[in-house]
């Protein structure tokens, strides 16, 4: 059942209905900078880095094969591998968290 909710835009208070859907769906996270998740599923071909390694921003993690294509995951800025959480050749879900960072 369907329920009426107030929203505060500038100033203004609107009243406004929302269906189920939309008030038990997952609630939004602010994404960890430190994890770099896999944007579409795939699996690990080759891995470029170890724990503890110092990795310059851009430089290539690992390839992710997907749809017989080969991704590149690149290092987003300069920092240290703090843990990696795949393997080569292990296939991995979307939104999974592959490697985590140290700044």
């Amino acid at each position: 059942m369907s329920e009426f909710k107030e929203f505060n835009v500038e100033g203004t208070i609107y009243k406004t209905e929302v269906p189920d859907y939309v008030a038990n769906r997952k609630k939004w996270e602010r994404p960890n900078p430190n994890h770099i998740k896999s944007f579409i599923p795939g699996t690990i071909v080759e891995i470029f880095v170890k724990k503890g390694q110092k990795v310059k921003e851009g430089e290539c993690l690992m390839i992710l094969q997907a749809m017989k294509m080969k991704n590149k995951i690149l290092m987003p800025f300069d920092g240290v591998i703090e843990k990696i959480n795949v393997a080569v050749e292990e296939k991995v879900p979307n939104r999974t968290v592959m490697v985590e960072l140290k700044a």
